[in-house]
Parts: structure tokens; sequence; C-alpha cells
């Protein structure tokens, strides 16, 4: 199976989703914002990432967009449960600057799982 980067700042998210991917036999790695995520990234590279978009010290927005500048085949996973004023979506712009699947929170195991299932494919 595939190494995955999973970077949420929110703990029940991260392990959450953390658990669902290592239950399908996926090697996971976490961070809790953007800044730690590409440090890891970096540190050791993975076959997926996914990211939230609104998190402290370095949105997911800007993070995609430094993956995907330099590594432009890799697949992000974009996940949202919408914007910091309540209204609208980041994901379109998420996919605009290099997100692969967009998932708005919440999401089913399912749903991420094929998700996740397509782009290592």
């Amino acid at each position: 199976m595939a190494r995955v980067l999973v970077i949420e700042d929110e703990e029940l998210m991260r392990e959450t989703i953390a658990e669902m991917l290592a239950n399908a036999g996926h090697e996971v790695i976490e961070a809790t914002n953007g800044v730690e995520g590409l440090e890891r990234f970096h540190a050791d590279p993975v076959e997926l990432v996914i990211t939230d978009i609104i998190m402290p010290k370095k949105e997911g927005i800007e993070t995609i967009a430094e993956l995907h500048m330099s590594f432009p085949d890799l697949p992000i996973i974009a996940i949202s449960g919408g914007s910091r004023r309540g209204q609208g979506s980041y994901l379109p712009t998420a996919e605009a600057l290099g997100a692969t699947v967009c998932l708005d929170k919440p999401f089913s195991r399912e749903a991420l799982l094929q998700a996740v299932n397509m782009l290592l494919s």
C-alpha cells in the first residue's frame, strides 16, 4: 500500500482519517498544519497528500499550491468544511491550484477510500 501524509489541524478529524487509512493498509504520516506538513513531506516524501484547507500557520490553499508547483504529479486530496466566514467553499480554489480531488466535510469512509484508491491506481 501507499504512504499518505494527512495535514489536518483538528485532532479528532486527523486521527479519524489516519485510522481509516491505516485500516485500509496505508502508512500514515500526520501533520497539524501546512508548515509542519511541508516539512514532513520534504524530509520523507509520500505518494499522496490529504490536506485540510483552513488551518493555522499555513493554509491548505498555500500548501497545495507549493506542493503542486514543485511536484505537479503528486496526487492531493483537499478537504474542507467551508470557509472562514461560513459562506461558500475554498474547494474550487484548491482544485484550481492543484488539488486532484476535493471532498466536503463531513465525508464518508467510503468516499475517502474511493478517492484514495482512484488516485493511487
